[in-house]
C-alpha cells in the first residue's frame, strides 16, 4: 500500500509564464478570425447553412456566454453577402373574395415600385376621370343621346296628337299624366256641353277616346324600354370614356412590369374593377364630417393599394434576422384592426409581416428559451417549417375566441434557415419529448465551453484577448496581464489543463480591468489591474459566504480545526448562488452500535437527502460488508449525519468523509480536526474525483487562516483531482511556507491513515497487522458479531425453557 504525501506548491497552481510570449502588449497581436476551440461547432454551422434540403435547420447548443450568436452571425454575414437577395412579397386585394387577399412575388425592390405605381395610378384617375366627364365632348355626346331619346318620345306622342286632332280629340299633358278630351271647333268641350250631346254622339266620342287611349298605353309601355336603352347607351359611353383614360394609364404601368405575368394578370383585374366602379372616381361632393370623409376615401380606393409586406431592395445579399421577442404574431405575422364608427374593421392593407417573412430567403436567429416561453410560438414555428409556408392567422380566429371579422391571407412559401440558440438541456429535452423536433432541426452545433491548455492555445487565447480588446475599444493589455487572464480562464473551468471559452466572462474581466487601469491613470492594463478585477468580482458576491464563515468563527456553526475526535470529521460542501460558488466545512459524525447491519442515513430518513447522496451511503454499507464481513454477519447498526444542516443535501463528494468517520468510530481512533476531506468512494474503497475542488480547499483554508495557521491544517483530495488545482495565491503561499498542506489520496486506506495518524494496514494471510486501523475495525466487528450470537443463544435458551414449562 502506497502512502499519500503532501503536494508541493508547484502542483497547486498551473501558472502561465509571460516570458513565453514575444509581444509586449496586445497592440502587437493580430485579430483572431474565429473563436478558438469551436471547430466542430462551426463545421456543423457551415454544413447546416449550406445544405438546401428540408429539415436541415440548426440548433446551436451550449451554455450562454460562449459567444455562439456572435460567431454564427459573423459567419452568416459573410455567407449571406454572396447569396442572391430574396424576392419582395406583397399582398393585394382579391376582388372576387376580399377576405382572402392575394400574395404577389416580385424581384427585390419591385414591390415598392408597384406600390408607388398604383398610388400614382389612383391619383391620376381621381383627377382624370372627373375631368373627362366634365369635358364638352362628353357633354355633347350625352346631350345627343338625351336628345335622340327625347325626340323619339316626342315623335310618337306627336303622331298620336295628330290622329286625335283629326278625330276632334285633344291629348292633354297634366302633372298626373296624359288625358284625352273631346273638342268642338278646336276648343275643348266643357263637361256641361258634352252632357247635352245625344247619347249616340257621346258613344262615338268615347269609342274614339278608347282607341286613342289604347295607342297611348302602347306608347307608354315602350317608354321604360327607351329609358333602359338610353341608360345602356350612357353606360357604354361612360365605359368608352373611362377606358380611354384607364387603358392608357394602365398600359404605362404594364410597360413597367411587362416581365412579370403575375403582376400583369393583377393589373387586368384592376382595370376591370376601375371601369366597373367608375362612379367612385366621379364623386365631387365631400361629406361635412371629416372622419366620414376619410372612411369613404379609404373604402373607395383602398382596394387598389399594394401592401408591400417585405422588400429587400435596399439591401444586398440574403437577410439575417434576429427576433428578440418571438411571440406567435411576431414570428408568423398578424392582421391588425381599426376602430371605425364603433366597429373593428380590417383589410389586406393591415396585414403585418413576422420574422419569418423578413427572414424569407435568408436566416432567422432565435433563442429557444424565449420561443418556448411564448404561447403557441413553438407550434407556429414548427408548422411553418413543416409546411414550408407562412400562414397568417390570429390566435383568436384559430381558437374561435373572438367574433371579429378577419382575413385569410394567401400563404407565402417559406425558404429560410432557422438557427436556434439554447442550453444543451433544451436540445436534449426537445429531442426526447417532441417527435417533430428531430425532423426539423437535423443539425446540432455543439459549442465547447473549454479547450485544451498548452503553449499553442496560450497564444491563440492571447490573440483572442487582443481581438476583444479592439472590439470593446479598451486599453492595450501587457503580456503579464494576458498571462493572468489565461490563468483565470483555467480557474473558470476548474481545471489546470483546460481553458474556458466563456467569452462573456472574459469580456467582463477585460472591461473591469480596463476600468481599474483608467482609474489609476495608466495607458496600459497591468497584471495588478486584472487581479484587482478578479478580487472585486468575488467581493461583490461574497456577502453570504462571509456571513457563514463569520458564524463558524463565532462558533455558532460548530467546526473544529484543532484537536482530535473519534467519529467526527470535517467534510466540505459547496454552495452556488447566482453564478458564484463557495465552500464551507461541515461537521459529519458517525455512531455505531450492535445491530443487524443497517446503516442509517439520518438525512434520508427526514427526506433531506438527494438520490445521489443516498446512493453514496448505500455504497458505504456495501464496502463495509465486502471488506470486513465476508464470512460473518454484519452485527452493526450505524448512523451518519451532517450536523447543523437544515436543507437538502445531494451529491456523493462527502462519501469518503462519511466512511472515514465510520471507520474512526469502529476503530476507536480519533480523527485530526485540523484536516478536512473531500472525495467520493466506490465499493472497492477507491477514491473518485469530485467537482469544485478549488473552492472546497479555499473554503477550509479561509476558516483555518482566520483562526491562525499552525502547520497542522490541511485538506485531503482524491489524486484524480490534482490536475484540476488552480488555487488562490495566498493558499499556494501558505503551502509553500509549510503552514498548510494538501494531500492527494487514492483510496480509503491512505485517507484514514492521514486522518488518524495510524497505518491502515494491508490484509495478509493472517489478517490485518495488529494495531492498524483495519485490524481495529475488524476486531470491533468481530466483537459485535460475538455479542449478537451470544444474545441470540440466550434468546433461544429462554424460549426453550418457556416452552418446557408450558408442557409441564
Amino acid at each position: 500500500m502506497t502512502t499519500a504525501i503532501a503536494l508541493p506548491a508547484h502542483q497547486l497552481y498551473q501558472a502561465c509564464d509571460p516570458e513565453q510570449f514575444r509581444f509586449r502588449s496586445t497592440e502587437e497581436l493580430e485579430d483572431l478570425g474565429e473563436m478558438i476551440g469551436q471547430l466542430r461547432a462551426m463545421d456543423a454551422v457551415r454544413f447546416g447553412a449550406g445544405i438546401r434540403h428540408e429539415g436541415y435547420n440548426i440548433f446551436a447548443l451550449g451554455p450562454s456566454g460562449l459567444g455562439k450568436r456572435t460567431m454564427v452571425h459573423r459567419f452568416l454575414e459573410k455567407k449571406a453577402s454572396s447569396e442572391p437577395g430574396p424576392d419582395d412579397w406583397c399582398y393585394v386585394n382579391n376582388f372576387a373574395q376580399p377576405h382572402m387577399p392575394r400574395s404577389l412575388c416580385l424581384p427585390a425592390g419591385r414591390g415598392t415600385e408597384l406600390r408607388i405605381q398604383m398610388e400614382q395610378l389612383v391619383d391620376y384617375l381621381q383627377s382624370a376621370i372627373p375631368a373627362l366627364f366634365e369635358s364638352d365632348e362628353y357633354r355633347d355626346k350625352i346631350g345627343a343621346i338625351q336628345e335622340e331619346f327625347s325626340k323619339q318620345q316626342e315623335v310618337a306622342l306627336g303622331e298620336l296628337e295628330n290622329e286625335a286632332h283629326q278625330q276632334e280629340v285633344v291629348l292633354l299633358r297634366t302633372p298626373g299624366g296624359f288625358a284625352f278630351a273631346p273638342t268642338h271647333f278646336h276648343e275643348i268641350m266643357p263637361p256641361e256641353e258634352y252632357d247635352k250631346l245625344p247619347e249616340e254622339e257621346r258613344k262615338q266620342i268615347e269609342e274614339k277616346i278608347a282607341g286613342l287611349q289604347e295607342r297611348l298605353e302602347k306608347i307608354l309601355r315602350r317608354l321604360p324600354q327607351w329609358h333602359k336603352e338610353r341608360s345602356e347607351r350612357v353606360k357604354q359611353l361612360n365605359r368608352d370614356t373611362i377606358l380611354s383614360a384607364v387603358e392608357h394609364a394602365m398600359n404605362e404601368v404594364r410597360a413597367v412590369f411587362h416581365d412579370l405575368p403575375q403582376v400583369l394578370s393583377y393589373l387586368d383585374i384592376v382595370q376591370l374593377d376601375v371601369i366597373e366602379h367608375a362612379d367612385d372616381f366621379r364623386r365631387q361632393e365631400e361629406p361635412s364630417n371629416a372622419g366620414v370623409a376619410v372612411l369613404m376615401m379609404h373604402e373607395d380606393f383602398h382596394r387598389y393599394q399594394v401592401n408591400v409586406l417585405v422588400t429587400n431592395g435596399m439591401h444586398s445579399g440574403a437577410p439575417i434576422v434576429s427576433e428578440d421577442n418571438p411571440t406567435y404574431s411576431n414570428l408568423v405575422g398578424r392582421v391588425e384592426h381599426l376602430s371605425q364608427l364603433g366597429a373593428l374593421v380590417t383589410d389586406f392593407t393591415l396585414i403585418k409581416p413576422g420574422a419569418l417573412h423578413r427572414a424569407n430567403g435568408g436566416y432567422l436567429l432565435l433563442d429557444v428559451r424565449k420561443v418556448l416561453m411564448q404561447p403557441f410560438a413553438w407550434e407556429g414555428l414548427k408548422r411553418a417549417l413543416k409546411s414550408r409556408e407562412i400562414h397568417i392567422e390570429s390566435l383568436g380566429q384559430a381558437y374561435s375566441l373572438v367574433s371579429t371579422v378577419s382575413l385569410e391571407p394567401e400563404p407565402i412559401p417559406l425558404n429560410a434557415k432557422v438557427v436556434l440558440f439554447g442550453d444543451r438541456m433544451f436540445y436534449y429535452l426537445l429531442q426526447e419529448y417532441d417527435p417533430e423536433f428531430g425532423e426539423l432541426f437535423k443539425v446540432a452545433a455543439d459549442f465547447e465551453d473549454r479547450i485544451e491548455r498548452n503553449a499553442d492555445t496560450h497564444m491563440l487565447y492571447a490573440r483572442m484577448i487582443s481581438t476583444l480588446v479592439r472590439q470593446e475599444s479598451l486599453l492595450p493589455f501587457e503580456r503579464a496581464a494576458v498571462a493572468r487572464i489565461i490563468e483565470h480562464g483555467a480557474r473558470l473551468v476548474g481545471d489546470g489543463e483546460r481553458l474556458s471559452t466563456h467569452m462573456g466572462s472574459v469580456k467582463d474581466l477585460l472591461r473591469e480591468s480596463d476600468y481599474w487601469a483608467r482609474e489609476e491613470g495608466r495607458n496600459m492594463v497591468l497584471r495588478a489591474d486584472v487581479q484587482r478585477s478578479i478580487d472585486t468580482q468575488i467581493v461583490r458576491q461574497a456577502r453570504l459566504r462571509d456571513r457563514l464563515h463569520e458564524e463558524i468563527l463565532r462558533n455558532t456553526l460548530m467546526i473544529s480545526t484543532d484537536g482530535a475526535v473519534t467519529g467526527q470529521i470535517n467534510g466540505l460542501s459547496v454552495i452556488e448562488l447566482g453564478g458564484f460558488a463557495f465552500a464551507q466545512p461541515t461537521r459529519i459524525t458517525a455512531t455505531t452500535r450492535l445491530g443487524d447491519g443497517e446503516l442509517i442515513n439520518i438525512e434520508r430518513e427526514v427526506k433531506l437527502s438527494g438520490a445521489i447522496h443516498s446512493k453514496g451511503v448505500l455504497i458505504l454499507s456495501s464496502f463495509l460488508a465486502a471488506r470486513y464481513a465476508r464470512n460473518q454477519p454484519m452485527a452493526l447498526s450505524a448512523s451518519l449525519v451532517f450536523e447543523q444542516s437544515y436543507g437538502m443535501i445531494d451529491g456523493d463528494s462527502a462519501s469518503m468523509a462519511e466512511l472515514c468517520a465510520l471507520l474512526s468510530n469502529l476503530a476507536g481512533l480519533p480523527i485530526r480536526q485540523s484536516l478536512a476531506i473531500t472525495g467520493s468512494v466506490n465499493q472497492l474503497g477507491q477514491a473518485q474525483p469530485i467537482g469544485a475542488v478549488n473552492e472546497k480547499i479555499e473554503g477550509f483554508f479561509d476558516i483555518c487562516a482566520a483562526r491562525g495557521l499552525n502547520g497542522e491544517h490541511g485538506v485531503l483530495i482524491p489524486a484524480a483531482n490534482v490536475k484540476h488545482l488552480m488555487l488562490r495565491h495566498d493558499v499556494v503561499a501558505a503551502v509553500k511556507a509549510g503552514q498548510f498542506s494538501i494531500h492527494a489520496y487514492e483510496d480509503v486506506d491512505q485517507a484514514v491513515s492521514i486522518l488518524t495518524g495510524v497505518p491502515a494496514g494491508a490484509a495478509g494471510p493472517d489478517g490485518y497487522p495488529e494495531g492498524s486501523v483495519n485490524y481495529r475495525v475488524a476486531l470491533r466487528l468481530a466483537e459485535l458479531t460475538e455479542l449478537m450470537q451470544s444474545f441470540s443463544r440466550r434468546q433461544g435458551n429462554g424460549a426453550r425453557e418457556k416452552k418446557s414449562y408450558k408442557r409441564e
